[in-house]
């Protein structure tokens, strides 16, 4: 849970660097400007703050591996936690990379799609970690349906087209909403980014609320898997109105932030709802009639 959490953080600090645009704050790796110590001016420190919580997000998951293989977790907890470790060794060098080539936009995209595939690591390790095994059960897991992967691609896929669409200026380009009232001189291509991207976020909501409620209502759901369910039915409503916000007082950096931070959580959390059921539909019901402390065991 604390390398989830600092994972989360890391990735709105993240998005803080980059709409801040301090990312060349730091013209070096993998030390700021050369220096150790606290960077001077604002967007050394900003991107040297950056770069110290990576560090200590890779030093929580390697940690999470080690107790995970020394505790014989099994594959269900192991495998997304080694997912993790590799996608931290893949985020390392697409900083540096990042940095090397003065924060061309390939390098810049690359890098937020390992961000949230690491969010999206972590937080299968958490669901699997949290969610009871029994014993003689098979350590598979049951294939996702439609609607899951449905929701998982569009949302992967919206956030990926807010990142294009800030790095392509298009952030402002629509100072309205729900429409899209442009003013001359902009752009089409611009607008265009901009119209894809709410697009794309209509269908994203809509599979995302058809995933939660579905969740609500499922006579399977396990209280995690209810307050899972809740949780994302309450971030969209919340994420529809910063998007709006945004768009109306032409993106300011404070009103992106909140914008990805929501994102990220309902990133996290749609992963979790998903990874949360798909385990759980694999626990057997234990059998009518067995004991109290067999079934007490089990639950526990």
């Amino acid at each position: 849970m604390a390398t989830l959490g600092a994972t989360s953080c890391l990735l709105v600090l993240g998005s803080t660097v980059r709409v801040t645009e301090s990312g060349m704050g730091c013209r070096s790796w993998p030390l700021c400007n050369g220096q150790v110590g606290p960077a001077t001016g604002f967007h050394a420190l900003l991107e040297e703050s950056h770069r110290y919580l990576a560090a200590a997000v890779t030093v929580g998951v390697v940690a999470v591996i080690l107790i995970a293989w020394r505790a014989g977790a099994g594959r269900r907890v192991l495998v997304p936690a080694l997912w993790a470790g590799g996608l931290v060794a893949l985020q390392v060098a697409l900083g540096a990379v990042t940095v090397f080539t003065h924060n061309a936009p390939w390098t810049v995209a690359l890098h937020l799609v390992g961000a949230l595939l690491l969010l999206a690591a972590v937080t299968a390790t958490v669901a699997a970690a949290f969610t009871p095994a029994v014993r003689g059960t098979s350590p598979e897991v049951r294939r996702l349906d439609r609607l899951s992967w449905s929701a998982l691609a569009t949302t992967f896929a919206l956030l990926v087209s807010g990142s294009i669409v800030v790095e392509g200026g298009a952030a402002g380009a629509c100072p309205s909403w729900p429409g899209c009232e442009s003013h001359f001189g902009v752009p089409w291509r611009v607008v265009a980014l901009q119209l894809a991207h709410r697009g794309l976020a209509g269908i994203a909501v809509v599979l995302l609320a058809c995933l939660a409620g579905r969740s609500l209502l499922s006579r399977r759901s396990l209280p995690v898997g209810v307050a899972l369910a809740w949780l994302l039915a309450a971030l969209l409503p919340a994420q529809v109105a910063a998007g709006a916000i945004s768009a109306v007082l032409r993106a300011p950096e404070a009103a992106q932030d909140v914008h990805f931070a929501l994102a990220a959580a309902i990133w996290s959390s749609a992963v979790a709802l998903v990874m949360r059921r798909r385990m759980a539909a694999c626990t057997p019901t234990p059998p009518a009639g067995a004991g109290t402390a067999a079934t007490v065991g089990r639950a526990a």
